[in-house]
């Protein structure tokens, strides 16, 4: 038996992702990219766990009045699957990185992050039957994760050490993305709005008492235009239509090809900056960028298989 609940076959299946696939996991990386820099310009006036309660509050509704409108609603939902899975995906993660980043560089905490799809093929491997480790997966995450270490610069690796427990946060993180991943696999058979409504409603649940007791008073009629611009732009684009995005990609390339996104949203981040913000790329970047470009080859396969 699978840990999605179904059962499989006992051959074990290889997931080479096709062009759509592809083109899905880089419009998620685009999507949580910007997550960035919409944070960044919300968190001037909002606190780590309040911008993370209007994020899923926001995009749960969002998420729920789309899919009234495309009659998609049911009632047979797995209400309890949805809040562990907020629990899993949303609510333990982004805590834990806004605790982290309090002091911890966001270089070092995407560096960090990066472990997500290492941690995945493990996890994958232990509790599936159908995405089990390879070398070439093996070696794919070995590349990707060097890349990503190159990207960002030596200067943050050497911050490492300084904060044992607020790294040891952000690779609980990653775990629990992870585990959500695998776990995430029980929804493909449902339209990917509802899992993505349900897990942010979940998380909703979850984060709102901990924010009237650890940030009370936080009132969103004090924002400002700005911050409320750059709310909605994290919960309707990062949150609400990346979500849609993850489990879509979810139910067909699997846990351990979705979770190479954590790849690729470094590289967006600077591109982005380098088109939008006229910053300039280091030679270090680039070669950065080679190495994961490297890593999302092996793993993907068909670099193999022309050779």
């Amino acid at each position: 038996m699978r840990a999605d609940g179904h059962a499989t076959a006992g051959k074990t299946m290889s997931r080479t992702m096709g062009l759509r696939e592809w083109s899905l996991l880089l419009l998620l990386a685009g999507c949580w990219g910007g997550s960035f820099l919409f944070a960044k310009l919300a968190g001037r006036e909002i606190a780590p766990l309040t911008l993370a309660l209007a994020r899923v509050g926001l995009a749960a509704a969002t998420l729920w009045i789309v899919a009234a409108g495309l009659g998609q609603l049911r009632r047979d939902l797995p209400w309890r699957a949805f809040l562990v899975m907020g629990l899993l995906n949303n609510a333990i993660p982004f805590t834990l990185i806004f605790w982290a980043q309090t002091a911890i560089a966001a270089s070092l905490a995407s560096i960090l992050n990066a472990f997500t799809p290492m941690v995945t093929v493990i996890v994958a491997h232990v509790l599936t039957r159908d995405e089990r480790l390879t070398p070439a997966k093996a070696v794919g995450v070995a590349l990707g994760l060097a890349g990503i270490v190159t990207l960002v610069g030596p200067g943050a690796v050497r911050q490492a050490g300084g904060h044992p427990l607020h790294e040891l946060a952000v690779i609980a993180a990653t775990l629990s993305y992870a585990l959500a991943g695998i776990y995430g696999r029980r929804f493909r058979d449902l339209p990917a709005i509802l899992p993505a409504a349900g897990q942010l409603t979940g998380a909703t649940l979850l984060l709102a008492p901990v924010v009237l007791v650890a940030e009370p008073g936080a009132a969103p009629w004090h924002w400002s235009a700005p911050t409320i611009g750059a709310v909605a732009g994290l919960a309707l684009v990062s949150t609400a239509a990346a979500y849609v995005l993850y489990f879509r990609i979810l139910a067909t390339a699997g846990a351990t090809n979705l979770l190479l996104v954590t790849f690729l949203i470094p590289p967006v981040a600077i591109l982005l900056g380098y088109t939008l913000l006229d910053e300039r790329l280091a030679g270090h970047q680039f070669a950065g960028l080679i190495g994961i470009a490297a890593g999302l080859l092996v793993i993907d396969g068909r670099a193999r298989m022309r050779r």
